[in-house]
Order: C-alpha cells, then sequence, then structure tokens
C-alpha cells in the first residue's frame, strides 16, 4: 500500500522548527512495516533529522549556517529576491529537501533524540509545502 498526502505548513520564523507532530497528525495511522518519505518543495528551506530535546541545539544550528553562508556578503550574485536568499538557496543544497524513515510496529524508527524538522533559512519564508508518502 503507498499513501501520498501533501501538507501544506504555516509560516516559520527563520530558525529549526520540529514538525513532526504536523506530519504524523497529516497523515494517520502508520502501517506496521515499511517506510515514510518526506519531501519538501521549496529551494530555500530545507529538512533534517536532528536532535529534538535541548533547544540549544536549534539555537547552534542556526548560529553556524549564518556563518557558513551569511547574509549580504559582497560575493553573491543572485541578489534580486533580497539578501537572504542566496544563503537561504546554499543551506538548502548542503543540507537536502527529503528525509526517509523506516517505520516499524507502526511508529517512526527513529532514534530516542531524533526528531523531524524543517530548517526555514529565508527571514519571511511563509508557508512551505510537503509530500509525505508512506509505504508499507
Amino acid at each position: 500500500m503507498i499513501r501520498q498526502k501533501e501538507i501544506s505548513l504555516p509560516p516559520f520564523p527563520k530558525g529549526f522548527h520540529l514538525i513532526d507532530h504536523i506530519i504524523l497528525e497529516a497523515i494517520g495511522t502508520l502501517p506496521q512495516t515499511g517506510m515514510m518519505n518526506v519531501f519538501l518543495k521549496h529551494t530555500s528551506a530545507a529538512l533534517t533529522l536532528n536532535e529534538n530535546a535541548d533547544p540549544d541545539v536549534r539555537t547552534d544550528l542556526k548560529t553556524l549556517y549564518e556563518k557558513i553562508a551569511p547574509e549580504g556578503a559582497p560575493y553573491y550574485v543572485h541578489t534580486i529576491e533580497g539578501k537572504d536568499d542566496m544563503p537561504a538557496h546554499f543551506k538548502s543544497a548542503i543540507t537536502g529537501t527529503s528525509l526517509t524513515i523506516p517505520i516499524t510496529n507502526g511508529r517512526l524508527n527513529t532514534g530516542i533524540w531524533q526528531g523531524i524538522y524543517l530548517c526555514e533559512f529565508r527571514n519571511h519564508g511563509g508557508s512551505r509545502k510537503i509530500v509525505v508518502t508512506v509505504f508499507g
């Protein structure tokens, strides 16, 4: 069985935001065994699986990404959409826009401290769309 659903996420501020609960609520009951793919339909945001317990991790990730690709750097050529756009594209490219997670015993088989994050790299990214596909 394959199920697929497109989900519109609410606008989030720049940063790292846990979205497991949004995905699981929208997709409903998971099969006993299978896989779930989550795909983000945007080029200036990303998805990652990371530490979900200590909020300091989110703060540090945001700080590190800002150091790697600062806004308004003089060497950017693609600047028509604002000073945060090109850095957002780069961050999305190095982070990725999809995750595949195993399903075991009707639950996502993630580690104890892992959560699914929307990585919003724009100052005003707006609503984002994800496609969730469940195989199993």
